[in-house]
């Protein structure tokens, strides 16, 4: 393999419009959105700076939702699905190695349960709903400026009919909790969580729901963003992400009954991720949690 070159960020020229063809998958404030998009068809030509077997092995991935300008047709930013140990480092290295000499911003997700067919749609609404209220928020720290509230905070009323946090993507699977805990399908109705961010590294989003007597649902979420941002905190997302993942389960649990952590386990491993303190880069929020 060619030797990873290290490329500075491009200014986006070498992004094409995607080429007509099958449908978009959705339109959207301004956005054209497109699913199942090999990287290689959004990009002109093989970067400066990248060699060819990175170019010919990066240009082959598939990005799962490709999100256009609806004027230009000119890629703004793509999402990835990706489970634990789905591909080689490497592999991922390369690809990365693209966006950054393109300038093209991704969003990957890691998670062992949701997927781009069921998920690529509310995902790609809700990045573009909350890069476009960013656009309106006002400069940070302008002391004229009145702060408004930020997207993930504003409440509203949710579709069971209660108050609250209308753009939190686990609402429902809140909701789906309450109810399987009215129908004693559930030992708790509510879903916890916690998230973290990494130094140079992934943030990671935790979410759990206690089914049986000291056994519980266990969800973990990991995003990458690179040159990416939709003005709500990453880790935060991906905790909201994680309980996501957590309804997916509880809409088929009449059904069977998902794969279930010993909570003494799931302790053990919340004290793994808590000495390890010195690796994140925030202050570690949730040393009141305990799993006794």
């Amino acid at each position: 393999m060619g030797q990873m070159t290290s490329t500075g960020p491009d200014d986006g020229s070498r992004l094409r419009p995607l080429a007509a063809g099958r449908g978009p998958l959705l339109e959207r404030g301004g956005h054209v959105v497109h699913t199942t998009r090999r990287l290689g068809e959004l990009v002109s030509g093989r970067p400066p700076g990248i060699t060819g077997h990175q170019w010919s092995t990066a240009g082959r991935a598939t990005l799962d939702v490709v999100v256009c300008d609806g004027g230009t047709g000119r890629p703004v930013f793509a999402v990835e699905f990706t489970t634990p140990a789905a591909e080689a480092q490497r592999e991922i290295r390369m690809r990365d190695a693209v966006y950054a000499a393109v300038g093209l911003a991704v969003l990957r997700i890691q998670s062992a349960t949701l997927r781009p067919g069921p998920h690529a749609r509310r995902v790609a609404e809700y990045l573009i709903d909350a890069r476009g209220y960013a656009a309106g928020m006002p400069e940070p720290g302008d002391p004229e400026a009145e702060q408004p509230v930020g997207f993930r905070d504003i409440v509203g009323r949710l579709p069971d009919g209660r108050s609250g946090h209308v753009n939190d993507l686990g609402a429902i699977a809140r909701a789906a909790a309450v109810e399987a805990y009215v129908a004693r399908q559930l030992v708790d109705p509510i879903v916890r969580g916690l998230h973290v961010r990494w130094t140079n590294g992934p943030v990671e989003g935790w979410a759990w729901a206690e089914v049986r007597p000291g056994r519980c649902l266990v969800e973990r979420v990991l995003l990458w963003e690179h040159r990416f941002s939709c003005g709500v905190d990453a880790a935060r997302l991906a905790g909201d992400l994680a309980v996501t993942a957590i309804g997916e389960h509880l809409r088929r649990i009449d059904a069977r009954e998902p794969d279930l952590v010993p909570r003494r386990d799931l302790g053990r491993d919340f004290d793994r991720l808590r000495s390890r303190r010195g690796e994140m880069a925030h202050r570690f929020d949730f040393d009141h949690l305990t799993f006794d």
